[in-house]
């Protein structure tokens, strides 16, 4: 009776596997068979411009097919991301996935046209990225106590930039405020470019800027670090010490870039696309670019860690939206 038994489960097993449809790979889907369209959903010039363009360029060269930027900025990333949301899960349309759009907008917009968990497919976080606090040289100030000085002897009365309501740099600027029990006034752009032009001609006091876009101008003198916002220093920048060094304890605040696709592109271009990223990240002149110029730190995670960093950070800047009280007029 067990030999038959065994022989009947045995059977069954066998001819489940034959009925069970074989799991497509992108070969099987003829993917990609024509250019992919990789939207960036800021101005061009920018960090985000950069990522898209060094990534998009390693794509191209990987899978045969041109990957064509296409920058789409606007509502700090919304507009771009959500031409995605709504875009054919067909591997041809891809967004530069940013934390505003996806961790951010969210929390901060009484309503956004898309859902963040279900109306994409992660791909690979590519990089962590921490801003730096600049001052021009004008300003009198060499430490960041001389900072906070100055800024609570002007309350409401300094002025410092960002990509707009809800960018990482606004976000910088409120949990600093929060920490230190300052005051400023915050003067949105339309980018990072603009912003940071601002700075450079006079119109701001200072700004939590990228590091990337940042440390041209301070190698030529032409802006001053005061301190960076990870808990780790800057590979770029490793002279200058993180605010919570200097006394600000627990402040952090690093957003990232990523690569995503519509929701419910098949796993099969997703892992493709997931396995030509992180291998591009691993490349002598993107790890340049990105990290050793840019002060990233290069990721490259699986599609499913990359959906939980989107779930946990979601959480953690709703946080920070209600305590700041962050409101979009």
């Amino acid at each position: 009776m067990r030999a038959a038994m065994k022989l009947g489960v045995g059977l069954m097993a066998v001819l489940w596997s034959l009925g069970a449809p074989a799991q497509k790979t992108a070969a099987d889907l003829k993917y990609p068979t024509r250019p992919i369209r990789f939207i960036c959903p800021y101005v061009a010039g920018g960090a985000g411009d950069i990522f898209t363009r060094t990534i998009g360029q390693k794509l191209t060269e990987a899978l045969g097919q041109t990957v064509v930027v296409d920058n789409r900025p606007g509502a700090n990333g919304g507009i771009g991301t959500d031409i995605v949301a709504k875009s054919a899960p067909d591997g041809y349309t891809l967004v530069m996935g940013n934390s505003g759009p996806l961790a951010v907008n969210p929390v901060l917009y009484k309503k956004v046209p898309y859902d963040p968990i279900k109306d994409f497919a992660p791909v690979t976080q590519g990089t962590s990225y921490m801003y730096v606090l600049v001052v021009p040289p004008s300003l009198p100030v060499r430490t960041l106590d001389d900072f906070v000085v100055v800024l609570r002897t002007k309350p409401g009365q300094m002025t410092y930039g960002s990509t707009g309501i809800g960018g990482g740099n606004h976000l910088s600027g409120e949990l600093f405020n929060l920490m230190t029990g300052t005051q400023a006034i915050h003067v949105p752009y339309t980018g990072s470019a603009a912003s940071l032009a601002a700075l450079l001609g006079g119109q701001l006091n200072y700004m939590f800027d990228t590091v990337i876009t940042s440390v041209p101008q301070l190698r030529a003198g032409k802006l001053r670090a005061l301190g960076v916002t990870a808990r780790k220093r800057s590979s770029a920048l490793p002279e200058v010490p993180t605010l919570d060094e200097l006394g600000l304890k627990g402040f952090e605040l690093t957003q990232w870039q990523a690569v995503v696709a519509p929701g419910g592109t098949p796993k099969a271009i997703v892992d493709l696309l997931y396995r030509e990223v992180a291998k591009a990240l691993r490349a002598p002149d993107v790890i340049e670019r990105l990290a050793t110029q840019g002060g990233n730190e290069l990721v490259g995670n699986t599609p499913e860690e990359f959906a939980q960093v989107i779930k946990n950070d979601l959480a953690k800047y709703a946080k920070l939206v209600k305590a700041a009280k962050i409101q979009v007029q």
